[in-house]
């Protein structure tokens, strides 16, 4: 019976971490709303919905290079609105509350996987003569990204709120669009637990 009890009482902070559910803000690259679930003591799953931010003019330049409207056409410029991202992702957590001597709330670091899906709206400025002899045309397209993405991460659960804070930081490779295309992200957040 002793033994029950105690194990009943071991037990417990990993039932009750497990049971912990989040919806938060991530600030950073993608700006996101977050849901965040464990689906066991150590797995957790993630849905983010937000705005993607906008690649380097090279990327767009060279997109429109290798996509021209028109078999003369000469590229002036470009303009860029930001767009949706949607990601799905897992995540592998440990726990580091004792490797830091934390002694309020815990500590968890985490890395995992997941995909992502990135729309941006982009707006081409080009002649069909030669650069400056032309009349100025415009062309609209859709940039959708698509593919992996892996991070790491850290992420403090406190004893006294049903909050936590995160920090991490990505990598998220295309897959369609521009394949081996990589992208930094990285972002800051937290989440009310319920």
């Amino acid at each position: 019976m002793k033994f029950r009890i105690l194990a009943l009482i071991l037990f417990i902070p990993v039932l009750a971490f497990s049971q912990e559910r989040g919806v938060g803000l991530r600030v950073g690259e993608p700006f996101s709303i977050t849901y965040k679930d464990f689906i066991s003591d150590y797995i957790s799953i993630e849905g983010m919905i937000g705005s993607a931010g906008v690649n380097g003019s090279s990327y767009y330049q060279r997109d429109f290079e290798n996509n021209p409207p028109e078999s003369n056409a000469f590229y002036i410029s470009h303009g860029v609105k930001k767009g949706l991202s949607f990601n799905v992702r897992s995540a592998y957590h440990e726990d580091f509350t004792d490797s830091f001597g934390i002694t309020e709330g815990y500590l968890l670091a985490y890395g995992g996987a997941g995909i992502q899906l990135r729309t941006n709206r982009v707006t081409y400025s080009y002649t069909v003569e030669q650069v400056g002899n032309g009349n100025l045309l415009k062309d609209e397209r859709t940039n959708v990204d698509f593919g992996p993405e892996a991070f790491i991460g850290s992420e403090y659960y406190f004893s006294d709120l049903p909050m936590n804070v995160f920090a991490e930081f990505g990598v998220f490779m295309e897959l369609v669009d521009r394949i081996g295309h990589l992208k930094a992200q990285g972002g800051i957040g937290v989440r009310y637990l319920f």
